[in-house]
């Protein structure tokens, strides 16, 4: 059984920078595209950034120049350097698999809170 841990969440300024992190257990994480989602308070979960099992990478156009995914297959840890962090931003991150749907096995999320 696949199973996610997220960690690094916090709260910080406008501006401010974090990184998050997860890692992966149950599965062979290499093999796998894998993505960082966020959902905020009465929103849906949405997609924030995705990487494929080769290292390309996708960006939602909210945090693209501002955020950045990256993995490590050989530690089934991937993480989301998050800078020039805004308000907005503020949200439960989560990783998964991507794509990934309601029904699949979730970790409990990290998290983020940008405010003043």
């Amino acid at each position: 059984q696949v199973r996610f841990v997220e960690s690094g969440g916090g709260l910080v300024q406008p501006g401010g920078s974090l990184r998050l992190s997860c890692s992966a257990s149950g599965t062979i994480f290499s093999f796998y595209h894998m993505a960082w989602y966020c959902q905020a308070p009465g929103r849906q979960r949405e997609l924030v950034a995705s990487i494929t099992s080769g290292g390309s990478t996708n960006y939602a156009d909210s945090v693209k120049g501002r955020f950045t995914i990256s993995r490590d297959g050989t530690k089934n840890t991937m993480w989301l350097q998050m800078n020039s962090l805004k308000p907005e931003d503020t949200a439960v991150y989560y990783c998964n698999k991507f794509p990934a749907y309601d029904s699949d096995q979730w970790g409990q999320g990290t998290q983020v809170t940008v405010s003043s």
